[in-house]
C-alpha cells in the first residue's frame, strides 16, 4: 500500500479523496493555488504545497510543480480525481518515468478512450453496442453526405478529442449537414485544437445511462449496476440516479454483463465509466470515462462499495475486493449538483458564502468543500457540493430529497437549490418520464416560474 498520496485537484472531491486515503491508514499531501489557501481539504491534508497561481494552467494544470510536490514530500502516488489531468495520458507516463503511481488507468487505455473515434473502434472489437455511424473521422463533405444517406437523417457531428458539448451539431437533413460540418470542425479546434470529427445517427429521445466498472488490470473485472443521467443542461449532468426508472433487472445484467466482459478483455485497471444512449429497449456506446465521476456517490449509496478506496486499492496492486456476485443493488439513490449559479439563467455566481447549513437525516450526503464564510473563486468548476439521497424505494428516495433540498440552505450567492425544489415535485420526474432533452425544454418553457 502507499505511504503517502498527493492529491492533484481541488474542491469537494480532493476532499472525498482525503477521506478515503485516511481510512486506509494513508498519510495525505494537499496541492493548491493561491486562491484556494483556505480550501477544506488544505486545512485537512497532513501537508499541503502551493503549486501556483490561480490560473489552471499555472497550477492544477502545471505537471512539473505537480512533480516537484511529489519529491518535496515524498508522496509515491498521485489521485487526480476528476477533471484538470485525470485523463491526461502523457500525464499518466510522466508519473511513471518519476516512479510515482498514477491512480487511475493504464496510459493506453486513456489514451484509446480520450480518442472517440477510437474509442468506438475498441468498443465494437469488444462486443459494445455502438450507435450507427462513421467508421472514423470524417474528411470531405462528399464522405459526410454518404454516411448520412446510409445511416439516414437526423445525424449528429461530434469532436473526435471532445467532450461537454463543445463540437457537436445536429443536421436534420443535407441543407443542415454542410453547415454543422464545418461549424462542428470550427469549433472543435478552437476548444481542442484538433478538427477532426465524426458522425452518428442522431436518436430523438434516448436516455443517457452509464455503467459503474471496476477493473484489476489482470483480466478481472466486476460492473456495479447503472445510474441515469439523464437530466442534462447543455449536455452536462445536473441530476443523476439508480438504478434508472427506465431498466428492469434483465436489462441491467444484459448490458453489465456485456461491459465487464469487455473490460476483462481490455485488462482495465481502476474505475471507470461506459455512458450509453438508451433508446427502444437498445444501448448504444457513446463514450468511456477512464477516471472517478462527479456522480460516483450515487453508485456507492446502492451498493455500499467505497469506490475510491477501491481505486487506491487497485492502484497499489490489491485484488478486487468483490466479486460480482457479491454485488447487490439496494434501494435507489438520486445527486443533485448544486452549482454557485443562477436557478434560471445558469450565470456564475462567483462570492462569499454567507450562511451555509446542509441537510442531515437517515440516508443523506452531502459531499461539499463548502462551509460558511468560504469564498467560491471565480477561476475553476462553479459546483458548490452535491447532495444525494438514498431510499429503500425511489418514492421514499424521492421524498427524502425533497425534505433535504427545503433544508439546504446557501446564503450570499446564487445557487441551482431553487431548480431541484423545482424539479423533485414535477410529475414527469416523479414518474421517472424524462430523456435527456427534457430539461432544456422544461427550461425553455419557463417551468420554474417564480421558484428563480
Amino acid at each position: 500500500m502507499f505511504d503517502k498520496i498527493l492529491i492533484a485537484n481541488r474542491g469537494e472531491i480532493a476532499l472525498r479523496i482525503l477521506r478515503a486515503a485516511k481510512e486506509l491508514g494513508i498519510a495525505t499531501v494537499a496541492v493548491h493555488s493561491t486562491a484556494d489557501a483556505d480550501a477544506m481539504h488544505v486545512r485537512l491534508a497532513d501537508e499541503s504545497v502551493c503549486i501556483g497561481p490561480p490560473a489552471a494552467r499555472d497550477s492544477y494544470l502545471n505537471v512539473p510543480a505537480l512533480i516537484a510536490a511529489c519529491e518535496i514530500t515524498g508522496a509515491d502516488a498521485i489521485h487526480p480525481g476528476y477533471g484538470f489531468l485525470s485523463e491526461n495520458a502523457r500525464f499518466a507516463e510522466v508519473l511513471e518515468d518519476h516512479r510515482i503511481t498514477f491512480i487511475g488507468p493504464k496510459a493506453e487505455h486513456i489514451r484509446i478512450m480520450g480518442d472517440k473515434i477510437e474509442a468506438k473502434r475498441t468498443a465494437k472489437r469488444l462486443g459494445i453496442p455502438c450507435v450507427p455511424g462513421s467508421e472514423g473521422g470524417i474528411t470531405d463533405e462528399d464522405e459526410a453526405r454518404q454516411v448520412a444517406k446510409t445511416i439516414g437523417y437526423p445525424v449528429i457531428i461530434k469532436a473526435a478529442a471532445g467532450g461537454g458539448g463543445r463540437g457537436m451539431k445536429v443536421a436534420r437533413n443535407e441543407d443542415d449537414l454542410l453547415y454543422a460540418l464545418a461549424s462542428a470542425k470550427t469549433e472543435a479546434k478552437a476548444a481542442f485544437g484538433d478538427d477532426a470529427v465524426y458522425i452518428e445517427k442522431y436518436l430523438e429521445k434516448p436516455r443517457h445511462i452509464e455503467i459503474q466498472v471496476l477493473g484489476d488490470g489482470r483480466g478481472n473485472a466486476v460492473h456495479l449496476g447503472e445510474r441515469d443521467c439523464s437530466l442534462q443542461r447543455r449536455h452536462q449532468k445536473v441530476w443523476e440516479e439508480g438504478p434508472s426508472p427506465a431498466l428492469n433487472l434483465e436489462m441491467r445484467e444484459r448490458i453489465g454483463g456485456i461491459v465487464a466482459k469487455a473490460m476483462q478483455e481490455l485488462k482495465y485497471l481502476g474505475a471507470g465509466t461506459i455512458e450509453f444512449l438508451y433508446e427502444d429497449g437498445e444501448f448504444y456506446f457513446i463514450e468511456m470515462n477512464t477516471r472517478i465521476q462527479v456522480e460516483h456517490p450515487v453508485t456507492e449509496m446502492i451498493t455500499g462499495i467505497d469506490l475510491v478506496n477501491e481505486q487506491i486499492r487497485l492502484a497499489a496492486g490489491a485484488p478486487l475486493s468483490v466479486k460480482q456476485s457479491d454485488i447487490k443493488i439496494e434501494g435507489h439513490a438520486i445527486e443533485c449538483r448544486v452549482n454557485a449559479e443562477h436557478p434560471s439563467t445558469f450565470r456564475p455566481s462567483p462570492g462569499t458564502i454567507s450562511y451555509f447549513h446542509p441537510p442531515g437525516g437517515l440516508g443523506v450526503r452531502v459531499d461539499s468543500a463548502a462551509y460558511q464564510g468560504y469564498r467560491i473563486p471565480p477561476h475553476y468548476d462553479s459546483l458548490v457540493g452535491k447532495l444525494i439521497v438514498h431510499g429503500r424505494t425511489r418514492n421514499e428516495c424521492l421524498m427524502r430529497l425533497r425534505r433535504a433540498l427545503d433544508e439546504f440552505v446557501v446564503d450570499g450567492i446564487d445557487t441551482t437549490l431553487p431548480l431541484f425544489r423545482t424539479l423533485v415535485r414535477n410529475p414527469d420526474i416523479q414518474n421517472g418520464q424524462y430523456d435527456i432533452h427534457w430539461l432544456e425544454n422544461f427550461l425553455k418553457t419557463g417551468g420554474l416560474g417564480e421558484e428563480a
